[in-house]
């Protein structure tokens, strides 16, 4: 057995503050200022609380090896306020423990400091509350508890949750950054739902949550909020919630929030038709897709010309700037003149094309220019807008667009094909019912007498793509390779007998396997198809996923740029789209299969949930 010393403190005795010191036993030798100060305050509106401890040296002053922070503390108090004494004359002489020996003081030193804890945060935010229900202001519950100001208002901040919120605090299973979230709830019975799925889940972040409780909320960092304006947007009567923990909000009223978005986005278009352009289109995503105005012919200014003097004068501004040195005015010169250099659209090349304007992911208005239509390509050429090879070039599209060219190829198609029938032959395999009600109906005739779906020889369709990268395979469907390919007419009978021995079970999935196996892929239309694919439930993305040798390499490099600006929604004028465009087809086609499978190179592009979801559910139009 263990054997434990009982440790007896000697009587409390009282001594005046020159008599006490910091003894070297005590482990709190650095204390920080502010902290002080907060406990001198404490001290002052609540007194001393907790007796000091401590060791008579030979001199008969007091080493005090427990208490060390509340000796600084009264210290300061006496020090700032002279009148310190007046409200506390008890504290005239300090209540000290003394022990009576150097080991005694040595365990008390050792056991307040590693005994120590600290208030809980649920406790700590109960009690801030029950203080101000009871008239206590900010700062007298900050001078109470040795806090500061801020610390306070961010645990009253919390004090009116939900008490189930603040109980799973109290029990560890949040963490006080998700219990922060929970402020932003409107409808607590939905806070208390969320709250019995996020318990002791280490998954969920703070933001996640936040989203979860504001469904339906857009944050104030949305690109639509940033362009209307919190402002514009209360103006018009929509209420926000305030993000207690952090600089932001969510606005409440999504639909108010679009109609104002499209309006000023509308009210910018009608402002730029008023140039001269021929046509103002507004584009409701933030950038203008390659598909968009890849058929079109792209005009661009003409440049502009200084004269003498002003180009001397950007020389001398250059050499300035060279040393870092320009001023606010002369910057706005610098870059008017720069303005004159990039020149401008002329009439006639604003009477002949358009432009789109959009918004940003960074909430600022945008426009791409200048594009001429195809329709007007002939009144261009006319007028000289368009000459040289892209007037030529021109003309050549225009035929195009009659006819425009597939950017998948045959192959590619066809691989495509047996991919998606892998995808519908694998949900068949799980629906018997649905296939025994084909095979009736193709039997029947009344989907046309010389109309097939299934090729009875038991055999299996193609379904198997050229290149298989991307495809996981349902091995139900592989091939066979016990199956004899011819036996005897004796042999057959007593195979026959064995299967009937089986049992229906295994009758009725021989049956599923071997009609699922001929379903073949339809070479006019697809209707009939598309139908029965939506009635299994099939997907092409659960076998199937596009990979750089599988698919991306396969198509053009503009496929896989507007497909790039399509998943991401990045900006076309970026920096990172243009660092993107530089890089060869095979490199693109890469980064491409990292975008459908690695989540950290989803995070360099800041895939967003919805934005996952479209990846995920993404699959070509080549069908």
């Amino acid at each position: 057995m263990t054997k434990h010393q009982t440790i007896t403190a000697d009587t409390i005795q009282r001594f005046v503050l020159a008599d006490l010191y910091l003894s070297d036993l005590n482990p709190r030798q650095v204390a920080d200022p502010q902290e002080i100060d907060h406990l001198a305050d404490s001290i002052e509106v609540c007194g001393l609380i907790q007796n000091l401890a401590g060791l008579m040296d030979a001199k008969g002053k007091i080493a005090i090896v427990a208490g060390g922070r509340r000796l600084r503390a009264i210290t300061r108090a006496m020090e700032r306020n002279p009148e310190f004494l007046t409200t506390r004359p008890e504290l005239a002489t300090i209540p000290v423990q003394l022990a009576p020996d150097e080991q005694t003081a040595r365990a008390w030193a050792s056991a307040e400091n590693t005994a120590r804890a600290d208030l809980h945060p649920a406790d700590e935010i109960r009690a801030y509350g029950r203080m101000r229900q009871a008239g206590s202001d900010v700062t007298a519950i900050a001078r109470v508890f040795a806090a500061t100001e801020a610390h306070v208002y961010r645990r009253l901040a919390l004090a009116d949750l939900p008490a189930p919120v603040l109980d799973a605090l109290r029990k560890g299973e949040i963490s006080l950054s998700i219990a922060s979230a929970f402020t932003v709830a409107n409808d607590e019975a939905r806070a208390l739902e969320i709250l019995d799925g996020v318990r002791g889940n280490d998954n969920y972040t703070a933001q996640r949550v936040k989203t979860l409780l504001q469904p339906e909320a857009v944050a104030m960092t949305d690109r639509r909020a940033r362009f209307v304006t919190l402002d514009a947007y209360q103006a018009a009567g929509g209420t926000i919630t305030r993000d207690l923990f952090a600089d932001s909000a969510f606005l409440q009223d999504a639909e108010l929030l679009d109609r104002l978005f499209e309006q000023k986005l509308q009210d910018a278009a009608e402002g730029l038709k008023a140039e001269g352009w021929k046509w103002v289109e507004t584009v409701p995503a933030p950038y203008v897709s390659y598909e968009v105005t890849q058929r079109m012919k792209r005009l661009y200014r003409v440049e502009g010309e200084l004269t003498e003097d002003q180009a001397a004068r950007v020389d001398e501004l250059a050499e300035i700037a060279e040393q870092d040195d320009l001023t606010d005015a002369q910057r706005d010169e610098w870059a008017a003149l720069e303005d004159i250099l990039a020149g401008d659209y002329t009439n006639t090349q604003r009477q002949h094309s358009g432009l789109y304007v959009y918004v940003a992911h960074d909430g600022e208005l945008r426009t791409d220019c200048a594009y001429i239509r195809p329709e007007d390509f002939a009144d261009a050429i006319a007028a000289e807008v368009l000459t040289g090879h892209a007037a030529s070039s021109a003309a050549a599209t225009a035929e195009q667009t009659a006819a425009p060219k597939s950017p998948y190829s045959a192959s590619l198609v066809q691989d495509m094909h047996a991919a998606r029938l892998h995808a519908l032959q694998s949900a068949l395999l799980d629906k018997p019912e649905l296939l025994l009600d084909l095979l009736g109906f193709m039997f029947s005739g009344k989907g046309g007498v010389y109309e097939t779906l299934f090729d009875l020889t038991p055999r299996e369709a193609n379904i198997t793509p050229s290149k298989t990268e991307g495809l996981d395979a349902d091995t139900r469907l592989a091939s066979d390779e016990d199956r004899p390919s011819w036996m005897k007419a004796d042999e057959r009978v007593d195979a026959f007998t064995r299967f009937q021995g089986e049992g229906k079970k295994a009758r009725n999935a021989a049956l599923s396997l071997g009609l699922t196996r001929t379903l073949s892929y339809p070479h006019r239309e697809t209707a009939f198809f598309d139908h029965i694919e939506a009635a299994a439930s099939a997907d092409l993305r659960k076998v199937w996923s596009p990979t750089a040798e599988g698919f991306f390499s396969r198509v053009s490099a503009d496929y896989l740029d507007a497909l790039m600006l399509d998943l991401t929604q990045c900006d076309p004028q970026g920096s990172g789209f243009k660092a993107w465009a530089k890089q060869k087809k095979a490199q693109k086609a890469e980064a491409l299969e990292r975008l459908f499978t690695c989540p950290d190179y989803q995070a360099v592009w800041q895939i967003d949930a919805d934005q996952r979801a479209r990846i995920k559910a993404w699959r070509p139009d080549c069908f």
